[in-house]
């Protein structure tokens, strides 16, 4: 190999490393890059948002702020971060409800796959489907062979109507060709109370909503709607694992308004990889019992966009 040769493959390799080279590093933030949460302080997406901002406060030159804009399941904080200036100092923490199942259900001001560009996936919030332990239920299966002979005598709660445990029970619906009710509540607080006081059957929540009453013995985790079991409950099959392709998760990531440049993308996707690899990151999310789970942004669009469509052929007649 002739010295020209040695010098092209060597630039080459340094551009592999630094994940793109000029480009890559021609995007810094100048100024505080805001994480806008689309739910009140103290639950699980404003947790996820404080634990990835305090990881990258480490190694981020800017200060990186957490700002909540509750309201109608996050949509409000969606439709702002949709119209911000794309300039890399406004981004989303989404994946979960304002993403993949209330625009199916109403209309907003922003699509998801039009609106947004996708950063990265942090964090994945599972989907259980439990019942009470007195139930007579002791499998998934037990319970579609009561509701087809049963139509419409089992009801379930959501903690949102339009919302992902909603949508996960119509999905369900439509693929074990059953048909149980719906029932709103407030909050997924409120959907467990109403489990343990039999005001209903069925409840699809995140695993930690139902731990105290599953330990005790007076809840029973019939099922799990991701690709893979869950940790916490390895017993507990998927849906998939049963012959019902459903495929739903509570993810939590970030997102960019339409339009961020490549360069930003980079920096903004490398620097919050770094942030997922840290101790402070790592140890919040421990503390919460998150799963952390990385994808890039297409990656991560991808997610959003098959759950999204699954919610979608839900709702058709």
């Amino acid at each position: 190999m002739n010295v020209k040769a040695i010098v092209t493959a060597c630039l080459i390799a340094g551009l592999q490393l630094t994940g793109g080279g000029a480009d890559a590093a021609s995007w810094e933030p100048k100024k505080p890059i805001q994480l806008i949460v689309g739910f009140a302080p103290g639950g699980a997406t404003d947790l996820i948002a404080r634990a990835i901002a305090t990881g990258a406060q480490e190694i981020m030159p800017v200060p990186i702020i957490v700002m909540n804009r509750p309201g109608a399941g996050g949509v409000i904080a969606a439709e702002f971060v949709a119209k911000a200036a794309p300039d890399g100092y406004t981004l989303l923490i989404a994946g979960g409800s304002e993403s993949t199942a209330i625009p199916n259900h109403q209309k907003v001001g922003y699509s998801v796959t039009g609106s947004f560009r996708p950063i990265i996936h942090l964090v994945r919030l599972r989907i259980m489907i439990n019942v009470r332990a007195d139930s007579g239920f002791k499998s998934f299966n037990d319970l579609v062979t009561y509701a087809k002979a049963n139509p419409g005598k089992l009801a379930y709660g959501n903690g949102g109507t339009g919302g992902l445990t909603h949508s996960t029970m119509l999905l369900v619906n439509k693929i074990a060709n059953i048909n149980t009710f719906d029932v709103p509540y407030k909050g997924d607080s409120e959907v467990v109370t109403a489990l343990m006081s039999n005001q209903i059957q069925i409840v699809p929540v995140s695993p930690d909503q139902v731990k105290p009453w599953i330990d005790s013995g007076k809840v029973r985790p019939l099922a799990v709607t991701s690709n893979d079991r869950f940790p916490g409950y390895p017993d507990v099959p998927t849906l998939k694992e049963l012959g019902y392709d459903i495929y739903l998760e509570n993810m939590k990531g970030l997102v960019a308004p339409a339009g961020l440049s490549d360069e930003a993308y980079t920096y903004l996707h490398d620097y919050f990889k770094k942030a997922m690899e840290s101790n402070a990151f790592k140890s919040l999310a421990a503390r919460g019992d998150y799963e952390v789970t990385y994808m890039d942004g297409p990656a991560f669009g991808k997610a959003m966009q098959s759950m999204s469509n699954a919610i979608a052929s839900a709702l058709k007649k």
